[in-house]
């Protein structure tokens, strides 16, 4: 639910929303949907922006944990890969945690 504030309290890019993956697949299926019409200028890690305007993250269930794991170097390697990234390679980001 979302409401409308009115002339004084614009919708800005301070608000996103976080979907979460299972898998590539259905990633790839949310990044796609959400994107059409898009801005693809504003697509980074993870972010994907529609047609209204508004940024979606799309991410995989288990990225929080690996870029805030208590192991800080595969913390590093994950974030550097993601940071790399328009939509969310999965494989890449879990080879990147491993240190591959």
């Amino acid at each position: 639910m979302a409401l409308n504030g009115g002339p004084h309290f614009t919708f800005n890019q301070a608000v996103s929303f976080m979907v979460n993956c299972e898998d590539q697949a259905e990633l790839d299926y949310f990044w796609e949907k959400l994107g059409e019409g898009g801005d693809v200028s504003k697509q980074q890690c993870g972010w994907v922006n529609d047609k209204f305007g508004l940024s979606w993250q799309v991410v995989p269930n288990g990225m929080m944990e690996m870029t805030g794991s208590s192991d800080r170097a595969a913390a590093k390697r994950a974030f550097a890969a993601m940071m790399e990234m328009k939509k969310i390679d999965i494989a890449t980001l879990q080879k990147a945690f491993r240190g591959e």
